[in-house]
């Protein structure tokens, strides 16, 4: 298995350590000459990747890469592996076996906190999540026109060591913003990695949804956190009232509860698979305090 991450970011890292054990080779990319160093330190051949220009080292990498996570957004120009001036992946990946496409559950949209599943009919709100629409079915149409299997991975709200409430509260920045029956799924990191490996490691394709098992409100994680600290969690703030940009408030204008059931059913099993044993855990680690 020779592995390339594209955009290996926060859960691309997560699910190159997660596939190394089995890999012979894993590159990734960033297109930040400054995170070079700490790919390298992951254990991740750093490669430079703009989205646009592929480097004789990228161009390498992509012909030697039998498993792609593709984990870089697509912007208004679409997917960078299906712009004009991309050459086609079958000339520049003539060995891949197997594509993990990283989404987002909010391709959903808002189901006024009504249970999802995969067949659940996509209604995405956001420019963001229409994007990621498109680059979902051109991925799935390339997977099927070429006999490879995709794996779309929905996911959830991510976090885990460094990104997490327990941080949050200690850096003052946590805050209980309390909107009527809103609710969130969530998802760990590590948790990402161990099902793209998953499905990797079987040669699974179809789309996913990467979820815990307890969508709820936010402000029952800052509450929980609060508790394993035994610190004060902090004031309830009106959500009409919060001050917040107009991305974060954006999510909550979409409130539905994501299931995973089919991941479940395939034999994948979560290591943390709610909020409460997923922070306990971080708080007796110490891996709350960073990456």
């Amino acid at each position: 298995m020779h592995v390339l991450i594209l955009g290996a970011g926060y859960s691309g890292t997560a699910i190159a350590k997660a596939l190394a054990p089995a890999a012979q080779s894993v590159s990734g990319t960033t297109r930040a000459p400054e995170k070079l160093a700490r790919l390298k330190a992951a254990g991740i051949d750093p490669l430079l990747f703009d989205g646009d220009a592929i480097s004789p080292e990228l161009a390498d990498a992509m012909a030697r890469a039998t498993h792609l996570v593709q984990s870089i957004a697509p912007g208004r120009q679409g997917d960078p592996m299906f712009r004009p001036a991309t050459p086609p992946l079958e000339e520049v990946m003539p060995k891949l076996q197997w594509v993990g496409y990283l989404s987002t559950v909010g391709v959903y949209g808002d189901h006024g906190g009504g249970w999802v599943t995969e067949d659940t009919p996509i209604k995405p709100v956001s420019e963001r999540s229409r994007e990621r629409v498109e680059a979902e079915n051109a991925w799935l149409d390339y997977g099927a026109r070429r006999g490879i299997p995709v794996a779309v991975l929905r996911l959830a709200g991510i976090y885990g060591p460094g990104r997490n409430a327990l941080r949050n509260l200690a850096e003052g920045t946590a805050r209980r913003v309390i909107k009527q029956n809103q609710v969130f799924n969530r998802i760990r990191v590590e948790d990402i990695g161990a099902a793209a490996a998953f499905l990797a490691g079987r040669g699974i394709g179809g789309i996913f949804n990467v979820t815990d098992d307890e969508p709820g409100p936010p402000q029952d994680v800052v509450a929980e956190a609060a508790r394993l600290m035994g610190v004060e969690p902090p004031p309830e703030i009106p959500f009409e009232t919060a001050d917040m940009s107009p991305m974060a408030r954006s999510f909550y204008g979409e409130n539905k509860r994501v299931s995973n059931a089919r991941l479940r059913h395939a034999g994948f099993e979560f290591a943390f698979p709610n909020y409460r044993v997923s922070l306990a855990q971080l708080w007796a680690s110490g891996t709350w305090k960073q990456e």
